[in-house]
């Protein structure tokens, strides 16, 4: 039972001859030609998926993505000992990071629109759940590039790892002199090459490929090294991790407490604002028409200790024109977003009305002025002459006999003031 358990999961049951994987791994390590050109491509259009806040155009760019390569190649080459191989894909690496980073920086210098976008912003603060995803997903993608079938798993590990956006982010830091943002998405970066490597590790040891070296002390040197690397990669990353849930915690204490103070008193809230980063702590509030004087704002301040909010100060807005400004800028923050939105539904909106007749009294009057016709039904339907284009053309369907088809389209094109008539009667023989 056992034995059949441990069948079941064995790694090595579908796997490629190891000879096979070494040199499909390292044909893919080097950065010439067309990789080159291809890797500065993806850089622009994930650059451009950052810049309009498009997660589509994002992850198309990171299946493009030859990033992978020399990163499992550094894999490879720490988990059979092979240095010189360990050379040519840090070496490789090194070369696709400077040519990433000069292109987006480019780009972005160039670019006139230079607004911080949500997905520009998530990767500039990495914290331990990168290093989870970076490190499972080289795990996958070393796991698939050993196998017979190499499946699906490759355009998934290219999206959740996700080496590219991190890239560009970084350069929109230098291009912008950001260098908070440069280091806290190189930082995302660096994690990402460097735990999809380990992962690499770990699957070559496990697999047993062939050592280059025999030296069991030199081994254990080369295995405490990499130990002391992840711990220093490792450490920032429970830092952050740990910002991020004490954030997380202020947040929902604050909005907790506005809501037990202020919201179930009857008070409507028109403006919050909850600020984890600043000195002290913050939290802004405005009113639809209730006002607090001096006396009550202190009280409201000390019940912020009690709740848990130390090193924090409430901030009621009661000057109008404060409120107004505050209320204008939230909202300008949103149309960015909705432009787009409204842009593809005007457009719709117009393609739809170019088929739409809205005349709702033309059934009424075909019918007085031809008693002879039955059921009517009309509309606008794409016509296609012996061209590279279509056209509209008005369309009437109608079941009767007697109907001068002729002057009820004279008529027709009079009445609705369409040249492009088409008129079809169900009891056409």
């Amino acid at each position: 039972m056992i034995r059949n358990i441990f069948n079941f999961i064995n790694l090595h049951n579908g796997e490629e001859k190891k000879d096979k994987v070494l040199e499909n791994v390292v044909s893919n390590i080097s950065f010439r030609g067309s990789n080159l050109w291809i890797l500065a491509c993806a850089i622009i259009i994930a650059s451009i998926g950052l810049n309009v806040n498009s997660t589509a155009v994002i992850i198309g760019a990171m299946l493009i993505s030859p990033l992978m390569g020399p990163i499992v190649g550094a894999g490879f080459a720490l988990g059979t000992y092979n240095f010189s191989l360990l050379k040519k894909s840090f070496k490789n690496l090194l070369i696709a990071t400077f040519v990433s980073l000069t292109v987006s920086a480019i780009y972005f210098y160039v670019s006139p629109f230079k607004d911080v976008q949500s997905e520009l912003l998530a990767r500039t603060a990495p914290n331990i759940y990168d290093v989870l995803i970076a490190f499972f997903g080289g795990l996958v993608g070393v796991i698939a590039i050993t196998r017979v079938e190499k499946g699906n798993p490759i355009p998934g590990v290219a999206i959740a790892t996700a080496l590219m956006p991190p890239l560009c982010t970084a350069g929109f830091g230098l291009a912008t002199f950001n260098f908070s943002y440069f280091f806290g998405a190189f930082y995302l970066y660096t994690i990402n090459c460097f735990f999809i490597c380990i992962a690499t590790f770990f699957v070559v040891k496990f697999l047993q490929y062939p050592s280059s070296i025999i030296d069991n002390k030199y081994e254990k040197r080369i295995r405490y090294g990499i130990s002391i690397l992840i711990i220093v990669m490792i450490v920032p990353s429970f830092y952050l991790a740990y910002n991020l849930y004490k954030e997380k915690k202020f947040t929902k204490t604050a909005e907790q407490f506005v809501q037990k103070e202020f919201e179930n008193n009857g008070y409507t809230v028109i403006y919050k604002k909850i600020n984890y980063n600043s000195s002290p702590k913050t939290i802004d509030l405005a009113f639809l028409n209730k006002k607090f004087t001096d006396s009550e704002i202190t009280s409201f301040n000390k019940m912020l200790v009690d709740n848990g909010l130390t090193d924090t100060k409430l901030s009621i807005r009661q000057n109008d024109t404060d409120i107004k400004s505050e209320i204008l800028n939230e909202i300008n923050k949103f149309d960015n977003n909705i432009s787009e939105k409204d842009i593809a539904i005007s457009k719709l909106r117009q393609e739809l009305d170019s088929y739409k007749v809205t005349d709702s009294t033309l059934i009424q009057e075909i019918k007085i002025l031809y008693p002879a016709i039955g059921d009517i039904s009309y509309g606008k339907i794409e016509q296609y002459p012996r061209t590279d284009s279509a056209r509209l053309q008005f369309t009437l369907f109608y079941s009767g006999k007697d109907v001068d088809r002729d002057q009820l389209t004279q008529w027709l094109q009079k009445r609705i003031h369409e040249k492009n008539i088409r008129i079809i009667s169900s009891n056409a023989e």
